[in-house]
C-alpha cells in the first residue's frame, strides 16, 4: 500500500475518463472530504464495505485506507483500470465486480452485515434506496451511507406535515433512522452537478411488530399516489383502508402528508 496516493485528478487524466452523463456519475477529488464520508459509519477496521459506482476509486480507496474490506460493483468498464490498480495495492482487500448494481444479488457477494458506503448514481439512487429498505428485516447491511442530491436527502428525512414529506420519508422512516451526516456544495464534485448533495446515514430499527412490509408500499403508494386529494379519495383504490382510518379515528379529510410515520404504521396493521 503506497502511502501517498496519486492524485485523483492524475488517475482520471492518465486513464483517460471523463464523467458519464448517462450513468449519473459526478466524480469527488478531495481525499480529506472523501475519508470524511468514509468516517461517518463510525470504524470501518476489519468490516465488509459494499459499495456501488466506485468509479475511479477515490472513495474506495478511502474505505480501504480506513481498513474495510471492499467489495465494489461498477458497471463502467472504463473504470476497471483504474480499479485494477488499486487491487493491486490492496490484493486481499478489495473485490471489484463488473454488473448493474440493479441485478446483482448484494447479500451472495457483499455478505450479511457489510456496511453500504456509496457516492451514489443520481439516476439510480433512489430505486437501490427502495430496494435496500424493503424485504426481509433485519436487512443484510448493518447501515448505508449514501449521496444523494439534497433534494432527496431531504425528504428521506422529512418529518410530516412537510412540503418533502412523502411516500420515500415514510418508507426510510418506518424501520430505520436516517439522518443527513454532511451536505456538500456542487462545487465538490467534478463536474459539478446542477444541485446540491448530501450524505444520508440510515441504521436498521426494530421493524414495528404485524406490519406487512408489502401492505405499508401499497398504502403509501395509494395515499400518496394522489398528494393533493384528501384520503377519502386517495384511500378508495385500497380496500378496507378507509375502514380502517375512521375506526383508529383518523379524519378521512385530512391529506396523505399530514398523517405521521406512526399512524401510517398503525394504518398498515390494521390493514396487515
Amino acid at each position: 500500500m503506497s502511502s501517498s496516493p496519486e492524485p485523483l485528478r492524475e488517475i482520471i487524466a492518465r486513464h483517460g475518463l471523463s464523467a458519464s452523463k448517462a450513468l449519473g456519475q459526478n466524480f469527488i477529488l478531495d481525499r480529506q472530504l472523501l475519508a470524511r464520508i468514509a468516517a461517518i459509519p463510525g470504524s470501518l477496521e476489519g468490516q465488509k464495505v459494499y459499495e456501488v459506482g466506485p468509479g475511479p476509486g477515490g472513495l474506495t480507496r478511502a474505505l480501504l485506507d480506513a481498513g474495510a474490506n471492499v467489495v465494489a460493483v461498477e458497471r463502467d468498464r472504463r473504470c476497471l483500470p483504474a480499479l485494477d490498480e488499486l487491487r493491486r495495492d490492496f490484493p486481499t482487500r478489495l473485490t471489484v465486480i463488473e454488473g448493474d448494481a440493479l441485478k446483482v444479488d448484494e447479500r451472495e457477494i457483499a455478505g450479511a452485515g457489510a456496511h453500504v458506503v456509496a457516492n451514489l448514481p443520481y439516476n439510480v439512487g433512489t430505486a437501490l434506496l427502495l430496494d435496500w429498505l424493503s424485504g426481509e428485516w433485519p436487512p443484510w447491511w448493518s447501515s448505508l451511507t449514501l449521496m444523494f442530491q439534497q433534494e432527496v436527502a431531504d425528504r428521506i428525512v422529512a418529518a410530516s406535515d412537510s412540503d418533502a414529506y412523502g411516500r420515500l420519508s415514510v418508507a426510510a422512516q418506518w424501520r430505520s433512522t436516517p439522518r443527513i451526516a454532511m451536505r456538500l456544495s456542487r462545487s465538490a464534485f467534478v463536474p459539478p452537478p446542477k444541485v446540491a448533495s448530501a450524505v444520508v446515514h440510515f441504521e436498521p430499527a426494530d421493524q414495528p411488530p404485524g406490519v406487512d412490509p408489502k401492505v405499508m408500499k401499497r398504502l403509501t403508494e395509494a395515499a400518496f399516489g394522489q398528494r393533493r386529494k384528501m384520503l377519502r379519495s386517495s384511500l378508495k383504490q385500497f380496500p378496507g383502508a378507509l375502514d380502517a382510518a375512521e375506526a383508529m379515528g383518523i379524519d378521512v379529510r385530512r391529506r396523505a402528508e399530514t398523517l405521521t410515520v406512526a399512524e401510517f404504521v398503525e394504518l398498515a396493521r390494521a390493514l396487515s
